[in-house]
């Protein structure tokens, strides 16, 4: 692990990328990590537009199902230090790759979701959003008032991200003195463009992960273990440096 000694200020403009991994340690599966295949399907065979199209009963279900293990899941310390990097910060903004919500119930307000978010769904005829928590659904596939389908409001493999949303984290990276990247590898674009971004126009780029990336190389400061360990430490260097 390579640490520093350098901390940011209030006027530093703070961006912080997260990914998976900040989701794990509270006990959120992973596409890849769902102790094998559900029902015999994997992630990437079911969240498609090809297989709701085919089957948004099976869709649903699965989803169902996800929604049902994350509400049993809570923030974790990485999730309420980077809400209190928020309320410290006046310039800060919250990336995030995760669906599941956690960061909101941390008390993170100022977020980007760039993958959209399985606690919102969206009408399939007339591409309206609304939030939904229900745990269980009442009926699957849920409808809209329309009597169309509702699909999750999540981006599907094959789909491109939110335009709006992946335009304010670019613009974000580009101006931003200090970049947080914590749990993602950073290697599935155009998310993994960010930081590099960030690097290009001089920010300083930390990168708080398990294990070693392809990012390191941009990197300016690398702590090596998991977010919920680590960002107490470094937030508790950083608060000294801002007074409090």
């Amino acid at each position: 692990m390579v640490e520093a000694d350098w901390a940011p200020s209030k006027e530093d403009i703070v961006v912080v990328l997260t990914g998976a991994g900040v989701s794990a340690e509270s006990g959120v599966p992973t596409f890849r990590g769902e102790g094998g295949l559900w029902r015999q399907f994997r992630a990437e065979d079911l969240a498609t537009p090809q297989a709701f199209a085919r089957d948004p009963t099976l869709v649903w279900e699965w989803y169902a199902w996800r929604r049902g293990l994350i509400a049993e899941c809570e923030p974790n310390a990485g999730h309420r230090v980077l809400a209190e990097m928020e309320s410290a910060f006046p310039r800060f903004l919250l990336v995030t790759q995760n669906v599941d919500g956690l960061h909101q119930r941390a008390g993170s307000r100022r977020v980007v979701e760039l993958h959209g978010s399985i606690w919102r769904v969206r009408c399939v005829r007339e591409g309206t959003v609304s939030e939904d928590s229900r745990v269980p659904l009442s009926e699957i596939p849920p409808r809209c008032e329309c009597g169309a389908l509702l699909r999750p409001d999540v981006v599907w493999f094959g789909e491109m991200l939110p335009e709006a949303a992946l335009q304010r984290a670019s613009e974000a990276a580009a101006a931003c003195t200090v970049m947080l990247v914590v749990g993602t590898s950073a290697v599935v674009q155009p998310a993994a463009s960010l930081p590099w971004m960030a690097k290009s126009h001089g920010a300083r780029v930390i990168v708080v992960n398990p294990e070693a990336t392809p990012l390191l190389d941009a990197a300016d400061e690398v702590w090596l273990g998991p977010a919920g360990e680590v960002l107490p430490s470094l937030w508790q260097r950083w608060e000294e440096n801002l007074g409090g």
